[in-house]
């Protein structure tokens, strides 16, 4: 019996390569580079989209590209090195929820998990502010999305100062420097995560204000949608201006060489699922994943085994 009779007959890429037609601009424009002074609305447009692509050829190059990123997922899986953070934030009605099921639509549920933080509970204010999202961190060779995460902790505590006031930190840690404190936590706890095998990418999904409240009405009108909303929602929203403020501030100072920000583009979701698909497909493409190799008397084990089955009914 040859030797290479176990030689998987497939090669470790994709057989289903992402369109790249036209594609690699599709990431650079979003990319937040380490620098001060982002403004959010002069430098980013949410209702941007790629001049040359449909809403039709943008479908099918997602269906494509979603196939793909499953192949990924599963060389993520055997080699069983690196891990996947996606954190996603956003403002109300930017569409988080719908890029993670479309996105990660063809990904098997057993590599993948999804944690969704809402307010935290008393067992979790009984801990510091980045514990609750450290015991969801992703396996080795899994994808770890963060629907909301620790950001929040840099973004609701400041335009609402009432709720650090209920942090149950000591009176003398909430001072001016707070926040700065904040940003290099998270830029250091990012970059352990880095140090030992976790990518962490990061999508903030830029929602402008009009398309907002266009999405906002369809949850009232359609009966439905009338569970996504909720009166909070409207009064969230009249603090728009403070929110894009923090924001700006958390890019300045949390995107980083080892973990970036994107900001996407979200009043047109077929162009947001298929960026952010793009991006994560990028990201798992340069870690050069391949299955693992078995040593020679692994191989031998193998072939008798082989031959075993064969020799028997």
């Amino acid at each position: 019996m040859p030797t290479n009779a176990l030689n998987h007959s497939h090669t470790d890429s994709p057989s289903h390569p992402f369109p790249i037609e036209q594609l690699d601009d599709l990431i650079s424009p979003f990319l937040v580079t380490p620098r001060p002074g982002i403004n959010l609305a002069k430098d980013y447009d949410p209702s941007f989209k790629a001049s040359h692509l449909k809403k039709s050829k943008a479908k099918a190059q997602l269906k494509a590209g979603i196939k793909s990123l499953a192949k990924y997922q599963y060389l993520l899986y055997a080699q069983n090195t690196h891990s996947l953070l996606i954190i996603f934030q956003a403002m109300d009605a930017a569409g988080k929820d719908s890029t993670i099921k479309h996105v990660m639509s063809g990904i098997n549920p057993q590599g993948c998990q999804v944690y969704s933080f809402k307010a935290p509970s008393a067992t979790e204010l009984d801990h510091d502010y980045l514990w609750r999202c450290s015991k969801a961190l992703p396996e080795r060779g899994r994808i770890g999305i963060f629907n909301r995460s620790h950001y929040e902790e840099i973004l609701i505590t400041r335009v609402h100062p009432e709720v650090m006031e209920q942090r149950q930190l000591p009176p003398h840690l909430i001072d001016e420097q707070i926040w700065e404190r904040r940003f290099e936590e998270i830029n250091n706890f990012e970059k352990y995560l880095v140090n030992n095998g976790t990518i962490v990418l990061k999508f903030f999904l830029n929602v402008s204000k009009e398309e907002q409240k266009e999405r906002f009405l369809e949850r009232i009108d359609r009966p439905e949608k009338n569970w996504k909303f909720s009166i909070n929602d409207a009064k969230e929203r009249a603090r728009w201006d403070d929110y894009m403020t923090v924001y700006e501030d958390m890019f300045n100072h949390t995107s980083t060489e080892w973990a970036p920000w994107y900001i996407i583009p979200a009043d047109r979701k077929w162009f947001t699922r298929l960026v952010v698909a793009r991006i994560i497909y990028t990201k798992l493409e340069e870690l050069n994943l391949h299955y693992p190799k078995i040593s020679k008397e692994k191989h031998r084990e193998l072939l008798k085994a082989k031959a075993i089955l064969e020799s028997n009914e």
